[in-house]
């Protein structure tokens, strides 16, 4: 169990290296640090932001308290990587060092003009006696990575709605020439929605358009966070976190990430459905998603977490990880996810399947005859105990069973996921972490996503079941080191 937090330590301000390199110093040689997923330099990580593809090189940051595994005073750290697989730190760029942003520079995403790059974020302020008031702020990302901020926020809290306003997502619309902000809000019935600003210019005075009115969608949760706009094969794509709403399959957790495929009618700001909603990820870790704006490919990152999960490496003072980039089609009224094809170049070495071992980083590519199988992860030499990932060809029922697991983790939300397969299961690729496993089906129709933290004996696996097997073992993606 986590240790408790004062306020003064959740929201000590940061002001130089020296006061977190012993954390890292003491977090650098856990089993649990990644190969290749993004991951804190040390304390907590949790939502993806301004995720960008600029001057060849994908830009993304992730959200950022430095002190340790607790949700404080929240930053901005920026990564890039030229090709989506290996990522260098470029350090700590955004900072809470405006009254807009006193208590926490919160998520949002980024977006290229004229060759230069803005990120548009939620500043949470608070007043000394701690009401909260959202601003919604914007900075433009130099070459020294430092943020120049504008000097006013761009909007101001809506007083129609709560102070769950936040995680602005800008779209430019072509037809109507104006900038759009998406904003995650609450009503003050405490009803989930998407609210909307527009301008003609791009740090522009950004007016009230209205709430984005999605039909059936009226009474869905109490908040919907990180809401992003995504034109993706021909159709609008609406992505947004649901709170505190339980949903079929899920267990007991009640918050969510998902998305509904449609048509988005931006001058009367309605999004007509043309399905249901689905969860992005079937796992148990996963939230916060975010795409890439500037590329022609539709790029996802997300948060392996949940807003209220603990992990065991929460007592070593850090927790968190990103999801790998997967890369979105639009397949009828459903997304697939594939793993990007720049992964493959994690591969160190083709390895003996046949001995059953995984070793440090690995992927998994099974091919099978569309039947029944059962695969096991991160079982004992005895084969017992671990992830079993199951699947019944009669029912096309996929079920993921995290039980066996000796280290076990938040199960007030359940450990046991099931899922009915778009179509006959013929193909797995599963990514293997140090604390991480992430299992695309038939390349990306359907993705389980969990952290887990095996111990030592637990790095074998076993397939029952007709199948090609084929063994990886992967390289560092994200070199371990300390800078900021």
């Amino acid at each position: 169990m986590s240790r408790e937090w004062t306020k003064e330590e959740r929201y000590k301000v940061f002001t130089d290296e020296s006061e977190i390199a012993p954390l890292y110093d003491k977090i650098k040689d856990s089993p649990y640090r990644q190969k290749y997923h993004i991951m804190p330099v040390t304390g907590l990580l949790n939502d993806p932001n301004g995720f960008i593809y600029m001057g060849g090189l994908w830009h993304l940051f992730y959200q950022w308290c430095p002190w340790g595994a607790v949700h404080g005073l929240k930053h901005w750290y920026h990564l890039v990587s030229t090709d989506l697989a290996h990522w260098e730190n470029v350090g700590l760029c955004v900072k809470p060092d405006t009254d807009y942003d006193n208590k926490g520079v919160y998520s949002g995403s980024g977006f290229a003009y004229d060759d230069r790059y803005y990120i548009f974020y939620t500043g949470n302020h608070r007043d000394e006696d701690w009401t909260r008031r959202p601003y919604t702020c914007a900075a433009e990302i130099t070459m020294a990575n430092t943020a120049r901020k504008l000097d006013k926020p761009l909007i101001k809290p809506n007083p129609d709605y709560t102070d769950n306003v936040r995680d602005p997502k800008i779209v430019y619309n072509e037809e109507l020439k104006k900038y759009f902000i998406f904003l995650g809000a609450q009503t003050k019935d405490k009803k989930g929605r998407i609210i909307a600003y527009s301008s003609k210019d791009i740090l522009g005075k950004y007016d009230f358009a209205g709430e984005l009115k999605v039909e059936g969608y009226e009474d869905f949760g109490e908040m919907w966070e990180c809401p992003s706009v995504e034109r993706i094969d021909g159709k609008d794509v609406l992505i947004f976190c649901p709170q505190n709403i339980h949903l079929p399959n899920s267990g007991d957790a009640k918050d969510h990430n998902g998305y509904v495929v449609g048509d988005l009618d931006y001058e009367m700001l309605t999004f007509k459905p043309a399905g249901h909603f689905h969860v992005l990820d079937e796992g148990f870790d996963f939230y916060a998603a975010q795409c890439a704006a500037n590329s022609d490919r539709k790029i996802l990152s997300a948060w392996m977490g949940l807003p209220d999960s603990e992990y065991p490496t929460d007592d070593e003072d850090w927790s968190g990880c990103l999801t790998l980039p997967r890369e979105l089609h639009v397949k009828g009224s459903r997304l697939t996810q594939a793993p990007v094809v720049e992964l493959a170049g994690l591969r160190h070495h083709a390895v003996d399947a046949t001995k059953e071992t995984l070793p440090d980083g690995a992927e998994l590519v099974i091919d099978t005859d569309g039947k029944d199988f059962a695969l096991r992860l991160l079982s004992d030499e005895d084969g017992k105990g671990g992830i079993l990932f199951t699947y019944d060809a009669r029912k096309k029922s996929l079920t993921f069973d995290r039980s066996g697991l000796s280290q076990k983790l938040n199960e007030q939300y359940g450990n046991v996921r099931t899922h009915t397969a778009v179509s006959a299961v013929t193909r797995l690729r599963v990514f293997i972490d140090r604390s991480s496993v992430e299992i695309f089906v038939n390349d990306g129709d359907e993705v389980f996503t969990s952290r887990l933290f095996p111990r030592e004996n637990e790095h074998h696996f076993h397939f029952d079941g007709k199948g090609e097997i084929k063994l990886f073992s992967l390289i560092h993606g994200v070199k371990e080191e300390f800078k900021i």
